[in-house]
């Protein structure tokens, strides 16, 4: 037979301040989402940066193999 987990017991503690809770309630969230912001525009910057690379590449072959007549 199976064993039954046991019951998850919840207390609920009022708040000590509600400026104070609130604002560190999201300093964790805040950071979490200037973390991901930071990647997500580095990535973006690397990108862009190997796009250009990418066209001065082909620019650089396309003007050495001019037309040679």
């Amino acid at each position: 037979m199976a064993r039954k987990p046991d019951r998850i017991r919840i207390k609920v503690f009022s708040p000590a301040s509600k400026a104070e809770t609130a604002e560190d309630a999201f300093r964790p969230s805040d950071d979490a989402i200037r973390s991901l912001a930071r990647l997500i525009g580095r990535q973006i910057a690397r990108e862009q940066f190997e796009r250009a690379r990418a066209l001065e590449r082909k620019q650089a072959r396309q003007n050495r193999s001019g037309p040679m007549r």
